[in-house]
């Protein structure tokens, strides 16, 4: 249905509402292609006049779809008077209609109304990312940097991951400001992306660059580099911190993994007691093992190939070096299928131990567990990510040596040419944000990555107070 040009005269519509296959759906389809189209909003409004003369009120998602217009336009007071309605006609509204209203308002002069809508959501439910960080911008705009710093810490509380775009935001606003509070505060954005292992894309980065240049008599300079294999920055000299872990952190660390994470309550709920228990056992009688390597997950890196197929290539190329290798698969490729041919896995079992899981297990803390008893020099091998773990460590010291422990333990498996796989050699010294107070080194990608990376950057910037 293309929606008018201009308001039409109840008849107007009601000849339309004949005319439309499901006229009961009229009013939704037609605001629907008015926010596609972008319809002028008198239109707009003299469809919910008609529905509410009609209907005697209008419906809540009727109503949303036309705040969802209002925002897109920028009508702060048809936006005002929607939530007017709303609030005499419904007890409590959702979350869609929060984020519209807080959105909407945030852009505006009105925008300290957005703060009260939000104080509003937080009674009945935890605001989301978009309430959060429209405030947040609203607050920066206007120069309350104090007010945006405080939402900033009230969505990490209640474990709202905030975007890259707002941290790079704050940078932004705070150019050219001084006040030792709000380099603190900055600092702790930069710390922030030291202990999530976050690497910021090019933009950010520039906008870091350009902020502590700008601080008022802070004398800093910043430079791009490349860090030596040794670890040294050649702009500052300055070594970076060793991607080791020292024997008391490796023997804590591990103690705690096996304690929290796979003994704790998490690993159970696809994998039987008895079953990890067989695994536990089938370990410590090989141990040590050099490459642990999660089998189902490596044997889909090529879609175009067999299963078994990926997962030898692994197997050879990480066999040349004599290495031990455990490979953890499950029960269904030993039966002889399209993916699991009985030949090729016969082929791989002689050059590495297999152990073969039920087809529900869960891998990870397999993997974990193996890897971890085997020793500080055994590596891993998967395409995961290891997320849930992280957040089963109960506090940020273990969390950070686990992710330094997995920087430095997690093969990278590339699809390479001619050769099948190339390997991302561990860094002697750890790819993550760090600090000597008068330096920052920081590490950044090229582009914009939303999920999570293994895959380290080469590029960084190095800052120097002078």
């Amino acid at each position: 249905v293309q929606p008018p040009e201009k308001p039409l005269q109840a008849e107007e519509w009601n000849k339309l509402r004949e005319d439309f296959q499901l006229p009961e759906l009229l009013e939704e389809v037609m605001l629907n292609n008015m926010i596609r189209c972008n319809s002028p909003i008198d239109v707009a409004k003299s469809l919910l006049t008609h529905v509410a003369k009609r209907n005697g009120d209008i419906a809540y998602n009727v109503l949303v779809k036309y705040l969802t217009l209002c925002v897109q336009q920028g009508q702060v007071s048809e936006i005002r008077d929607v939530y007017d309605i709303m609030k005499v006609r419904f007890k409590i509204l959702e979350s869609g209609a929060y984020n519209l209203l807080i959105r909407g308002l945030s852009n505006s002069d009105q925008w300290r109304m957005a703060l009260t809508l939000l104080e509003e959501a937080k009674k009945i439910m935890i605001p989301s990312r978009t309430c959060y960080e429209s405030c947040i911008k609203a607050a920066s705009c206007h120069q309350e940097m104090k007010l945006a710093f405080e939402l900033y810490h009230e969505m990490l509380a209640k474990d709202v991951v905030p975007t890259l775009d707002i941290l790079q935001s704050f940078f932004n606003f705070s150019r050219g400001m001084k006040g030792a509070e709000l380099q603190k505060q900055l600092f702790g954005i930069l710390l922030y992306l030291r202990e999530n292992q976050i690497y910021p894309h090019k933009t950010f980065m520039w906008s870091i660059k350009l902020w502590f240049e700008s601080i008022p008599g802070g004398n800093w300079r910043g430079n791009l580099t490349k860090i030596k294999d040794s670890g040294q920055c050649p702009v500052c000299k300055h070594q970076l911190e060793d991607s080791n872990l020292t024997e008391e952190e490796y023997s804590n660390l591990s103690e705690r993994i096996i304690r929290d994470v796979i003994h704790g309550t998490d690993t159970f709920r696809k994998t039987s007691p008895e079953e990890f228990e067989a695994f536990q056992t089938f370990v410590e009688n090989r141990l040590p093992f050099d490459i642990v390597i999660d089998g189902l997950n490596v044997s889909h890196i090529k879609s175009r190939k067999m299963q078994c197929e990926n997962l030898s290539d692994a197997v050879n190329c990480l066999a040349k070096e004599n290495s031990r290798l455990l490979v953890l698969g499950r029960k269904h490729m030993l039966m002889n299928s399209s993916n699991w041919k009985r030949e090729i896995m016969k082929e791989m079992q002689n050059k590495a131990d297999f152990f073969f899981a039920e087809n529900i297990s869960e891998d990870d803390a397999f993997l974990l567990y193996a890897t971890l008893r085997s020793g500080k020099h055994c590596r891993f091998v998967t395409r995961d990510f290891l997320r849930d773990h992280k957040a089963c460590l109960p506090d940020s010291v273990t969390r950070h040596l686990f992710r330094k422990w997995q920087r430095g333990h997690q093969i990278v498996l590339k699809k390479a040419f001619p050769l099948f796989f190339s390997r991302q050699p561990a860094l002697r010294y750890d790819c993550v944000v760090q600090t000597s107070g008068d330096t920052w080194h920081i590490p950044y990608k090229d582009v914009f990555e939303e999920k999570y990376s293994y895959q380290v950057p080469r590029k960084w910037l190095c800052i120097q107070q002078k």
